[in-house]
Formats: structure tokens, sequence, C-alpha cells
């Protein structure tokens, strides 16, 4: 099993009163509220963490794409993973990743991920979500009756472009392109392995399954409440003919771990409800936009992670917050000792047939110091009990295919001149 140390970056100092006195924590959210001086340090601690998290031996580092909103601030997550893949040496950069609708040409993505894949010697994850109605209907004003196909469209562009060595024109509906050629082109061949980031809808299942890319699922709510996702995941998987590998998906797990289980509930505590009180605080009307949920998904029941987030926000039967030992009992975020925590990793991973797990070691308003002590613990006495899971039973045919570490660039903390 890979284990993934996932980064949202959320702003830490939304207001006490947020949920009370403000309409959303997405598209809506007041600007007044973000103090860049505060967000220049918040950035700095960010970007401390997932190198430190890469310098204790996770497998990969992650990041994702989100706009107008104090939930993550990472509007581009190239940005941060060009700072990861240099200041980091073997963990892969698994960016979860580039809204393809949202780029004008798409080809501009193509471009990006190719030099993150140069830059850090094939240590790329791709990741090509739809993307939230939030950011892609909303923030950047996207049809969402075109936004899968103009999703589907960029796709085939940034693929052929990675794999066609003399220059092409293109003539899609969305993208018209007389000359495609870029430069540079990515170390791994043909491509960087693709991820689909996803909240839960039957055509990404068989997209996926069609393209033969990893399935993330990206949980808001944990463990328990994904299973059903899950569940209908491997079922698709299997009415398709796919073999049940574990490292077909991924899953996002929040954890809180500490030397034992009272003093990982105190810690904890307070990060927590700010995550599912204030950066979880989505108005109703931008989570679910006509003709963004197709009804293929409707009538399977999927439920987004993200429309259930808005609807407890807004409705009034379930207008009190989710309270610490909700957030707890549910599994949202899984608390406790090394071993409880390693435990019910386990669970997570055998129940859900999951090969590649993504661990928020720092959410809501946790400051660094915390969040680096949550991540450190994980590394040296959780991980050690889950790691290697599956592996021998299955390849995992979605990890990067890194250059050998012999031939890579290493950087240099300082250069030295004579020059006077």
């Amino acid at each position: 099993m890979k284990l993934c140390w996932f980064h949202l970056m959320p702003y830490t100092d939304l207001p006490d009163d947020f949920k009370d006195s403000h309409n959303s924590v997405w598209v809506d959210i007041d600007s007044r509220l973000f103090k860049p001086e505060k967000a220049h340090h918040m950035y700095n601690d960010f970007m401390d963490e997932l190198e430190f998290a890469a310098e204790s031996g996770f497998d990969g580092v992650c990041v994702n794409e989100h706009h107008q909103n104090g939930y993550g601030l990472m509007p581009s997550p190239n940005l941060i993973a060009a700072t990861l893949a240099r200041r980091t040496q073997d963990a892969a950069i698994i960016v979860m990743g580039n809204s393809l609708a949202l780029y004008n040409p798409p080809l501009r993505v193509a471009e990006e991920f190719a030099m993150l894949d140069c830059i850090s010697g094939g240590r790329l994850v791709a990741g090509f979500p739809v993307g939230t109605p939030m950011d892609t209907c909303y923030a950047y004003g996207m049809n969402p009756s075109q936004l899968r196909e103009r999703y589907y469209e960029a796709h085939d562009l940034i693929l052929k472009a990675w794999a066609e060595p003399e220059p092409f024109a293109w003539n899609g509906r969305y993208n018209k392109l007389r000359h495609v050629n870029p430069w540079p082109r990515p170390v791994q061949s043909p491509h960087p392995p693709i991820w689909i980031p996803g909240g839960g809808s039957v055509e990404t299942w068989q997209w996926c399954a069609e393209q033969d890319y990893v399935y993330a699922y990206l949980s808001y709510f944990g463990y328990k409440a994904g299973a059903a996702t899950m569940n209908g995941f491997w079922r698709e998987m299997k009415n398709l003919g796919k073999d049940p590998n574990p490292f077909r998906a991924g899953f996002l797990q929040f954890v809180g771990v500490a030397e034992n289980r009272d003093k990982a509930l105190d810690l904890y505590r307070e990060p927590a409800e700010y995550f599912y009180n204030r950066c979880l605080h989505v108005d109703a009307r931008y989570a679910n936009p006509p003709g963004y949920t197709s009804e293929a998904t409707m009538r399977a029941k999927v439920k987004s992670q993200v429309l259930q987030a808005a609807r407890r926000a807004t409705d009034q039967s379930m207008i009190t917050a989710p309270t610490f030992e909700e957030i707890v009992d549910k599994g949202y975020v899984i608390i406790g000792s090394p071993d409880e925590v390693a435990e019910q990793l386990r669970e997570v991973a055998v129940d859900l047939n999951i090969g590649h797990l993504m661990l928020l070691l720092q959410f809501g308003n946790m400051g660094k110091e915390l969040a680096i002590h949550n991540t450190a613990l994980f590394a040296k006495q959780v991980a050690p009990q889950i790691n290697g899971l599956f592996e021998n039973e299955w390849p995992d045919e979605w990890w990067p295919q890194a250059m050998a570490s012999s031939t890579r660039a290493e950087p240099r903390p300082v250069f030295q001149t004579t020059l006077q």
C-alpha cells in the first residue's frame, strides 16, 4: 500500500462566528476576511509541512486545485508542486489535479505537467478532476451542461500532445489549434500515471475503467460513509470485467494520532471542529447546478460529498453543527494512539480494497507544530504497521516510474562564488 500525505491548505483564521455570520466558505466568501500577511505565513507553514512529510518517508505528497474559497488556498497546485519537485528527492508529486475544462487551451496542462515531470525526474502523478461545481460553474463560469464534454475533449488533446512525435492540428468543438507541439515532454513514457479524483459519480467510475486510471475518492466523511461509494465502484469494476486490484483505487481519510487516545482527543478537537463547521460551510445553491449531475448518477443514488456538506450547512433539520464526538464516532476523523490508528487504517484498506491511502494529517486550523507532530508520529509508529499491504498480491501499475536516483539532479543548498 502507498501512503500519501495530502494537503488542502485551508485558511486557518476564519472567525469563530463564521458559520453564523457568513453565507458560504466557497464562491461568495467575504474577501475582507483574507489577510495577505497572514497567508504569507500560512503558505510557508504548509510548504514546510509537505516537505517534512516527504522527508519522513511518505510515498507521495498530494496537492489539489480550488478557487474562491477559504477551504483550500491552492488555485494553482502546479505552483506548489514545482517547489516540491525541487525541494524533495524521492516522494511522488501527486497533483490532484488540474480541472481540465477550466484551461484555455488545455494544452497548458500538458506543458506544465511535463515541466513538473522533468523537474522531479519522473515523479509526477497527473490528476485530472472534472472539478467541483463551486470551482467550475460558479467561480469560473463554466456551463454545467458542457462541463464533461469540455473535460473529455481536453483529456484527449493532452494525451495526444504527450504521445504524438510530430506537430499536429487540433480541430475540436471547444479547442481549435493550428499547431500542437508541446515542449517539454514528460520523462515518463507514454505519460505520467493518471488518477481521477472524484466525489462519487457513475461516469467517473466508468471513465476510470475505460481508460485504466486510478479512481481517487476524496471523502470528507471518512471510511464509514465512504463504504457505500467504494462498494459501488468495485461492483462497477466487476460488471466491466476489471480485476479487483486495490491499486486501482485511492481513498482520503482524516487522521489524528497521539501517544494515547485521550491525548489525541484533546489535541485534535479544535482543528476537527474548525474544519467541519467552518471549512465545509457551503451554500447548497452552489453545490449542484442543473446539468452538473448526470441522470445515471442520480438514478444510482450516488451522493456527492460536497452536496452532502452543503445540505448539512443549510438544512434546518441538520442546522446543529456536528460535535467532535459525532465527528469521531462516525469515522470522519480517525483518532487514537498509533496502534489504534494503524488497526483502523488496516481495516479501511482491507474492507474498502484501497491501495493508495491518502491521509489528511493537517486539517482545519491545525498549526504547523501539531501538523509536524501528527506527521512524525504517524511516519514512525503507524506507517510501519501498514506499509507493504497488498504489494505481494497485486502490482501497482499506477505509480510513477522515476529516473534512477543516480541519474537525477541533486539540488545544492547554496552556490558559492569566487567573484569579487
